[in-house]
């Protein structure tokens, strides 16, 4: 049976039990521990519940997931490594959060580039995808769902609206990588990159001026709290991919190999769905909490794109030779 905890001594104690409780099983059930940062409002971790269940459900009871949201089992810097190692057997990462190590995943990321919904619905099962899946395995993870997260993101601030170029000039601003970052260092900001939950305590501490997330988010994490202005445009795409442990993967039966396949593509057409009404109705979910929506126009996209662009092809070709312009190439193949 799935279960979404956040692990504390109870949770341990409570699970002590209930294996104490049930001395045989009519079969042998395969333990999956998956981790990930979100809370559990976010709609992207009511995705992953649902893949949850549906893996239980098509592998016919071989598999228990169990589901550790809000970094509750590790952090969100070492669900990648802790899955690698097999200290855990899956987690779910941004595909940002890959950076240097495997600087292909920031693909989505090029500036108001890949945001058609037409690529991100036929991303999950595309030529390019599967490319980044063999890579991925090259780093000690099986990926087994790709679930779109945003294609809207929002850039919030206090005091004043980023709307401008001139606005970012000095502005200490969250940022995601050093290939995403580029483009921030462009417009004259100093991002400092950190995952999603950190970053509201670094709003209301000062340790940054200005936030960088999708806008779901900025209502899931309530950066209405700490911030009063919002800008939301097309600047990239972002998905939680999850992946598994090759070793732990390659003891599952045929059945459950098949479920995680099933699952995943399930997934995948679930946070499409998710995401758009999420996006759809988060501007208005902050003007009721107070915060100044701007939506950005096509000539400040423009604008932006003018600055940014550049700067982030340079880094991500230095950062991926051969391996990147490959992948430019798949992702172009997947438009109709």
């Amino acid at each position: 049976m799935k279960h979404t905890f956040t692990l504390t001594a109870g949770t341990l104690a409570a699970g002590l039990l209930a294996a104490l409780a049930v001395p045989g099983t009519a079969h042998a059930v395969t333990e999956m521990r998956c981790s990930h940062q979100l809370p559990p409002q976010h709609h992207i971790a009511q995705v992953i519940d649902r893949w949850a269940a549906e893996i239980e459900t098509l592998s016919e009871g071989e598999i228990d997931v169990q589901v550790f949201g809000a970094n509750s089992l590790v952090g969100a810097r070492e669900n990648i490594p802790s899955v690698a190692k097999g200290n855990i057997d899956c987690a779910f990462s941004v595909n940002f959060q890959w950076g240097k190590t495997l600087p292909t995943m920031n693909v989505t990321l090029k500036p108001y580039a890949v945001t058609d919904l037409y690529t991100l619905s036929a991303w999950s099962g595309s030529e390019a995808a599967a490319y980044l899946d063999k890579q991925l395995l090259t780093k000690g993870v099986r990926n087994v769902a790709w679930l779109f997260t945003t294609r809207m993101s929002t850039i919030t601030s206090k005091g004043h609206p980023m709307i401008t170029p001139a606005d970012f000039k000095g502005v200490k601003i969250r940022g995601l990588n050093p290939i995403v970052d580029a483009g921030l260092v462009a417009m004259g900001a100093a991002p400092s990159a950190m995952s999603g939950s950190k970053v509201y305590e670094a709003l209301s501490t000062g340790v940054i001026d200005a936030g960088l997330t999708d806008v779901s988010a900025a209502v899931s994490r309530k950066y209405y709290e700490v911030q009063d202005h919002a800008n939301i445009m097309p600047l990239f795409s972002v998905f939680f991919h999850g992946y598994v442990n090759p070793a732990w993967y390659d003891g599952l039966s045929d059945r459950s190999k098949a479920a995680l396949r099933d699952a995943g593509a399930n997934a995948a057409q679930w946070a499409i769905e998710a995401t758009e009404k999420s996006a759809e109705s988060a501007p208005d979910e902050l003007r009721a909490k107070g915060m100044d929506v701007h939506i950005q126009t096509a000539e400040e996209q423009a604008e932006w794109s003018a600055i940014m662009t550049p700067a982030f092809d340079a880094a991500f070709a230095k950062a991926t030779g051969k391996d990147g312009e490959t992948l430019l190439e798949l992702v172009d193949k997947i438009g109709p």
